[in-house]
């Protein structure tokens, strides 16, 4: 079998794959987040925070529920790692660096689990699975509770409420990520990868030396890494070790958790606005830009000139022969179009062009499918702007799903496109202004300019993986990039639930014979080239700098 074709295969494999989980899944957790139900877990958890589950919220209580909880998971986090050096299980570790403790809480509260660290020479097993590991859940299950709170802002009229912050944050944890998670894990085990609290040990001589691996609850982390979009592995190669991602069975199954929630969501968004249809033309935007991405990046790697890489059958360079170039090529889209940062490849080590895809696809927003429930949210408002453009050009006020788009919705969705490029932008150009930061580039040119910008990139976009090649452990880039991660996430959040709530003061407007039917194909089609419009008017020009003209000049 060609390599082309096995990865044709592994793709329709996925499809189905998602296609089957996507009903059940997505109508669970409609029915989790309408829910008046409470479970005595959950009973005891608002009992311990002292929340009142049954109290429904507008969206500056919902915002301050969601601040709060994550300023204070930024500094348990924090203190966790600085006194590591004293807590049993550290595996002899130190405590870790002020600045390196800042990153490293701002990146896992803030779903990006970006790691400027090497896993397995720096943290002990108390601050992977008490520390990174509950963030991993807890972080997911806030980007889901904020999608939710949009989409109830599209669903209710004239309350101006949200629900309740730490009701869905609960239960997204408790009857969504949890199950999941242990189902998942235990297949992963079943692929091969490890879990266990060993120490440290040799595992066998080689030139130069013995080699030293420390083992860890590897596979319940890797479930809940994948699943919650969240990217930070336990190990510094991630899912190209082994004892992470084993073989080409657990490789698509990972895949397959990065994918299988952003998607369903987008049922759970049709079945809680009452429409069915307008979640499947979401559905298929997402789609189409995830199999086209997926193919324009199968094709950039199997398609490189020269005697090295027809003798590989493509672009080998940093790809784990386990997964191949259509494995590998399948991840690192799913990777990078949603905000998950696991690599099972080195993003760096591919074509000019490649690693332009990589870059691209965070900068959409990461929204095909996106995150979990940043991606929801994420195309929820790029529909948004979609609605404006199209009722600008046939005069009429834009409306979706029954709701007006007027002046103060337009600029909170408008804020929330502007934000992220302004991090990535500006952060970049400082990178290069300064003296110091050039320093870290292990290339010049195109591709060491791709270094810094993707490190900006996969920060302010919350992704967290790297182009490696660049030293992220310095005091500029542990703080510069701490800072976009917390602004990159947070800030949007703020323009989201504004927006939501100004959506569910408002009256329903009835369709009449103007209105834009949204959930037909051709707004699926506006949407797609909305995105690519807008991301490419705000892009372009760094990424002429960087990808393309490595890629030209290849």
């Amino acid at each position: 079998m060609s390599p082309v074709l096995a990865g044709v295969l592994q793709l329709l494999a996925l499809i189905v794959a998602l296609g089957l989980s996507y009903r059940p899944l997505g109508d669970h957790m409609a029915r989790v987040y309408s829910s008046e139900k409470h479970y005595k877990p959950e009973k005891w958890l608002y009992k311990a925070v002292g929340a009142n589950p049954d109290t429904q919220m507008r969206w500056p209580a919902y915002l301050r529920g969601v601040l709060a909880f994550s300023v204070v998971s930024v500094l348990s986090l924090y203190l966790l790692q600085r006194v590591q050096g004293s807590l049993p299980g550290s595996l002899g570790f130190v405590s870790i660096d002020p600045d390196q403790a800042f990153n490293t809480a701002a990146s896992f509260v803030a779903n990006t689990n970006w790691q400027s660290y090497y896993g397995e020479q720096a943290m002990g097993h108390v601050v992977q699975t008490g520390g990174l590991a509950v963030q991993n859940f807890v972080s997911a299950a806030v980007g889901m509770a904020v999608a939710v709170a949009l989409v109830r802002g599209f669903a209710r009229s004239r309350s101006g409420e949200l629900g309740n912050f730490w009701a869905d944050l609960v239960r997204g944890v408790v009857r969504i990520l949890l199950p999941m998670a242990v189902i998942g894990a235990l297949v992963l085990v079943a692929c091969g990868a490890i879990q266990n609290f060993s120490g440290i040990h040799e595992v066998g001589q080689f030139t130069g030396g013995a080699q030293q691996w420390n083992g860890g609850a590897v596979a319940s982390q890797e479930v809940i890494k994948e699943l919650g979009t969240n990217g930070g592995g336990y190990f510094n190669a991630n899912s190209a070790h082994p004892f992470e991602n084993p073989n080409g069975l657990s490789n698509l199954f990972e895949v397959y958790l990065i994918l299988v929630i952003p998607f369903a969501l987008t049922r759970t968004f049709g079945r809680m606005v009452g429409s069915l249809k307008q979640g499947y033309a979401i559905l298929g935007t997402m789609a189409v830009i995830w199999v086209g991405f997926t193919a324009l990046m199968m094709w950039t790697e199997f398609a490189g000139k020269g005697p090295a890489f027809e003798l590989a059958g493509g672009a080998m360079e940093g790809k784990e022969t386990r997964f191949g170039i259509a494995g590998s090529a399948i991840f690192s889209v799913a990777t990078t179009l949603t905000s998950t940062g696991a690599v099972n490849s080195f993003h760096s080590s591919n074509t000019g062009f490649g690693g332009g895809i990589n870059l691209l696809g965070m900068q959409l927003g990461e929204i095909a499918p996106g995150g979990v429930g940043s991606g929801l949210y994420g195309m929820l408002i790029m529909a948004i702007i979609a609605v404006f453009i199209a009722g600008l050009m046939v005069g009429r006020t834009p409306e979706y799903l029954g709701k007006k788009i007027g002046t103060r919705e337009i600029k909170f969705a408008a804020c929330y496109i502007l934000v992220t490029p302004a991090l990535v932008l500006g952060f970049t150009a400082a990178s290069f202004v300064l003296d110091t930061p050039a320093h870290s580039m292990t290339n010049s040119g195109a591709h060491g300019f791709s270094e810094i910008l993707y490190a900006f990139t996969s920060g302010a976009n919350n992704n967290g993986s790297a182009f490696a090649g660049l030293n992220a452990d310095t005091q500029w880039f542990n703080s510069t990039i701490g800072i976009a991660m917390l602004l990159g996430r947070f800030l949007p959040m703020v323009f989201v639930l504004a927006l939501a709530g100004s959506l569910a003061e408002q009256r329903p407007v009835p369709e009449t014979a103007g209105t834009l039917r949204t959930e037909k194909p051709l707004f699926t089609g506006l949407l797609v080239g909305t995105i690519m419009i807008i991301t490419g008017l705000t892009y372009f020009p760094a990424l002429a700098l960087g990808p393309l003209a490595e890629g030209l000049a290849a």
